[in-house]
């Protein structure tokens, strides 16, 4: 089994901080698609929120893949968000897929979230859906989920820079559930590819990302590498997320993948780093 998944918020927006070339267009979006199917690459991640992706997908066909979507905001209805879902299924072309996530963790606060995960758990037993989670972004989070609800798929942060999940045990608490993990922010949204073209932002950890780089070059490994390797080693994880604009960064990504190894992190506990959306660029 080929842990790589694809990610596919480039396929309807522009996406990630050291992204210079934009989205990515129709016909490029078919090549990936093809160079994936062809390598193994069996599972594609998208959510409405992400521009029009999932009708980008639809438009050129998923049966091949494992389609994992999202919900929308539960802000104000629980028949809202099952309507949006069944627009998702219509873009998509598609009358059942693998995975739905509740996307926006601060639903769970909604006092009509009870009613809605209720309507996933209906959307799972008609088959529409084969598995229901969630997605997260902390540690606090996946302690939460653990302790009060019972479900199939996660979607979790996970790099070389990020091993909270791991050092706080999160992940084997996971696995002995039976859920099934899929870690995406892999090359935090591009850094961990390329350390030249960051903004001033990035300055407080200009240090340690030079310190990060030296134990990269004493490997033998590229960026690329390293980062993707780490992921892919971890052994409660069964899928890892990557997301392209290209055929050819894919191909770059499934060749990287290639040969295991078993690396260590490098840690940084800096929330400030390692949640995108509390950086100030």
């Amino acid at each position: 089994m080929n842990k790589l998944a694809l990610g596919t918020v480039q396929f309807g927006l522009d996406y990630g901080v050291t992204n210079s070339s934009g989205k990515a267009t129709i016909s490029e979006v078919r090549s990936i698609l093809n160079f994936a199917k062809k390598n193994g690459v069996d599972t594609l991640d998208t959510a409405p929120i992400y521009g029009n992706s999932e009708q980008v997908l639809g438009r050129i066909g998923v049966n091949d893949f494992n389609v994992i979507t999202k919900t929308t905001e539960l802000n104000n209805s629980v028949e809202n968000v099952i309507d949006h879902f069944q627009k998702s299924l219509k873009n998509l072309h598609q009358n059942q897929i693998k995975g739905l996530l509740i996307h926006n963790f601060s639903d769970i606060k909604n006092n009509q979230f009870d009613t809605l995960f209720n309507k996933l758990y209906e959307l799972k037993k008609e088959g529409v859906v084969r598995k229901i989670g969630f997605s997260t972004y902390s540690p606090n989070q996946i302690d939460f989920l653990l302790a009060n609800f019972d479900f199939d798929l996660i979607q979790l942060p996970c790099n070389v820079f990020d091993s909270r999940l791991i050092e706080g045990g999160q992940l084997k608490l996971l696995k002995n559930k039976g859920v099934e993990i899929h870690a995406r922010s892999v090359f935090l949204q591009g850094i961990l590819l390329d350390f030249d073209k960051l903004s001033d932002y990035f300055l407080t950890w200009r240090e340690k990302f030079e310190d990060y780089q030296s134990v990269v070059r004493e490997s033998n490994l590229t960026l690329l590498e390293y980062s993707i390797k780490f992921v892919l080693g971890i052994p409660e994880i069964d899928k890892v997320l990557v997301g392209v604009n290209s055929e050819s960064q894919l191909k770059e990504v499934v060749h990287a993948a290639k040969e295991k190894s078993n690396l260590k992190a490098y840690t940084i506990n800096d929330i400030n780093l390692l949640n995108p959306s509390l950086w100030k660029v």
